[in-house]
């Protein structure tokens, strides 16, 4: 049968959640602390304590210094006591000595107590901070603990509690008292109260995190989530990638009739969320991350100086759908593909493209056989202006042809410049290297000239 202590000592683990090691520790501890307070140990003598969990008992270890003459019994020893421990003892050792003392004192185990509460107070705080330290990057269940306007509090499971700033809460969500929400664990913190854990619902990861646990090929890495372009509370837009062939990445997130999405978007809000096929041709990637929009045509220009642009022609009637209600769908379609992105619709930019064609001379030869839709895509911008009716497919495949031509040519001129600007420059860094070098060697030389005796 076990003894009240075992009883104890294990109710206090399973309460407590803490490793018996752990508990076992905090209780030589303040035992130790007990007895040098009981019988006035000096604080650098070596006091050690051994608890056996199955009995309860309790064994002290004092260390004790061999001499030749005792004068401090409580620090030292005599040679004849420490050879019936120890044959080999002599003097200047320390010996490790058993001393049980019937009673520590009222006030000794009153600071026992104090002790042992503060140590497990201490390892209950360690254990959640190596707990919630993993969870970083990960969804956690919280509820709604407190509510106020700078931030909301949420109750873990166990005793952690965590905080929902305001600058990472979804905006327009209203939280309530008691309410069980799911949020995404963004940093934790070691503090001497605890871990100071930050939540948030705003994150690009928030989403990240849900579509893995929504989706079994994402958890599994069948499909690959790339990028994550998100304006928390109103829309998102997610680049996927299947790794094996035959998969469908957007089939596969979006669900049988929309049912794996459609769970995310409850979760948060209602917030809108667009999947699309991530491709490893920018152009094409750029072209569908501008989805529902339409895209006629996309020239890349990666500039060293000015950074990474792309422009982008869409059908007249695409071009609203095309930036979004206040710029968004452009804004997400940038942040997704890490480019920058010039919208333009189609008659802009067939009207800048004829008007190239007749300032400049050197354009018309470069157009090549495309030259020849230049009459039509004349027509066409007339019936267009006069008529106001829309393009047909034909006249929107000429514009195309003419508007890629024309850029063509002229990114040609700018490649050329930059292959001349960067000859320049290699020249440049070629003629300062040999002039160092003829100088180096004219020191050389010259030192060499000096007589030996001279030095």
């Amino acid at each position: 049968m076990k003894s009240e202590f075992v009883l104890a000592f294990n109710q206090i683990c399973s309460d407590r959640g803490l490793p018996r090691e752990v508990v076992r520790e905090a209780l030589e501890t303040a035992l130790v602390s007990a007895y040098r307070r009981s019988l006035g140990i000096h604080p650098t003598q070596e006091v050690r304590a051994e608890i056996d969990l199955m009995s309860g008992k309790t064994r002290f270890f004092v260390e004790k210094l061999v001499v030749e003459r005792v004068t401090n019994p409580k620090a030292e020893m005599s040679l004849e006591e420490a050879r019936a421990i120890n044959p080999d003892a002599a003097i200047g050792d320390k010996i490790q000595v058993e001393d049980n003392p019937r009673d520590l004192g009222r006030i000794a185990a009153q600071n026992a107590k104090q002790i042992i509460l503060q140590r497990i107070r201490e390892a209950e705080r360690e254990a959640r901070y190596a707990h919630y330290v993993q969870q970083e990057g990960e969804i956690v269940h919280g509820t709604v603990q407190s509510i106020k306007p700078h931030a909301v509090t949420l109750h873990l499971e166990g005793t952690a509690e965590a905080i929902l700033p305001r600058s990472q809460q979804v905006p327009g969500e209203r939280y309530t008292m008691h309410q069980r929400i799911r949020a995404y664990v963004l940093e934790v913190r070691k503090t001497g109260r605890g871990p100071q854990i930050t939540l948030s619902r705003s994150h690009k990861n928030m989403l990240r995190r849900l579509l893995e646990l929504e989706v079994p090929e994402i958890f599994n890495g069948t499909v690959e989530i790339k990028a994550i372009a998100r304006e928390a509370g109103s829309r998102s837009k997610v680049a996927v990638f299947a790794k094996q062939p035959g998969i469908d990445p957007v089939g596969a997130c979006v669900g049988m009739r929309g049912v794996r999405i459609q769970s995310i978007v409850n979760e948060l809000g209602g917030e809108k969320i667009d999947v699309i096929e991530w491709s490893p041709d920018t152009a094409v990637f750029i072209s569908k991350a501008l989805s529902p929009a339409r895209v006629l045509c996309v020239r890349l220009d990666d500039d060293p100086a000015e950074g990474r642009t792309a422009n982008v022609v869409v059908p007249d009637d695409q071009l609203s759908l095309a930036i979004g209600k206040a710029g968004q769908n452009a804004r997400l379609s940038a942040k997704l593909t890490g480019w920058r992105i010039d919208i333009q619709g189609v008659t802009e930019a067939a009207t800048w493209a004829l008007q190239q064609v007749n300032e400049d001379p050197d354009v018309l030869p470069a157009l090549g056989y495309a030259a020849e839709m230049l009459p039509t895509v004349a027509a066409a911008l007339r019936r267009h202006e006069e008529e106001q009716l829309p393009y047909n497919s034909e006249e929107l495949l000429a514009m195309r042809q003419i508007i890629e031509g024309v850029w063509n040519y002229y990114a040609s001129i700018k490649d050329a410049e930059r292959a001349r600007l960067r000859a320049e420059e290699e020249a440049r860094r070629a003629a300062v290297e040999s002039a160092r070098a003829a100088r180096r060697a004219a020191i050389e030389a010259a030192i060499a000239r000096i007589p030996a005796r001279a030095y």
